[in-house]
């Protein structure tokens, strides 16, 4: 299940911060997360599902998910899908989750200028003021994979089912 944080601007702080908000929501449902760039503007937040549910209560569990941030978090962000509406707030996007769907696979480069490439991080990474959605290039990349463990390289041990999560997720509307 992934949410994309998509920002209104190039300002990468309020992306940050969005994302510690819906990891601390995910957490009060017991759901395992993980974060990485998008080699674009935002952030990606990932929950590894066992693949017990399919498209359509994947997408309903996101949809609800991000309502309730929104609802906590409405003067910062939206969940509204067109631009002109959002006010200038974060969009939390849950299209990903969708049938027939693509999202950027982490590593990949993008094809932007400087060669971004969306990469899986630690959550206290977002700490550091200097991340941004491009930190990691072509040309840094294989200094960071050199220095430090993929954050993502056991993610499929942590794959859950979304039954336990629906019910602590209607105990928190």
């Amino acid at each position: 299940m992934i949410f994309d944080l998509d920002p209104p601007g190039d300002d990468f702080e309020p992306v940050r911060f969005e994302a510690r908000k819906l990891n601390e929501l995910l957490g009060e449902l017991e759901l395992p997360t993980h974060v990485k760039t998008t080699g674009s503007p935002g952030l990606h937040v990932l929950v590894p599902l066992d693949r017990s549910a399919d498209f359509n209560a994947v997408r309903a569990f996101a949809r609800d998910v991000a309502a309730l941030l929104a609802d906590r978090e409405s003067k910062r962000l939206t969940i509204e899908q067109r631009k002109n509406k959002r006010q200038g707030r974060l969009y939390l996007d849950t299209g990903r989750n969708a049938y027939a769907q693509t999202a950027v696979a982490p590593y990949a480069v993008r094809p932007l200028a400087g060669a971004p490439i969306a990469t899986p991080l630690e959550w206290n990474e977002l700490s550091d003021n200097d991340l941004d959605a491009q930190s990691y290039t072509m040309k840094n990349i294989l200094r960071r994979l050199g220095q430090k463990e993929d954050p993502w390289r056991d993610i499929r041990r942590h794959a859950v089912s979304l039954d336990a999560a629906r019910e602590r997720l209607q105990e928190l509307k």
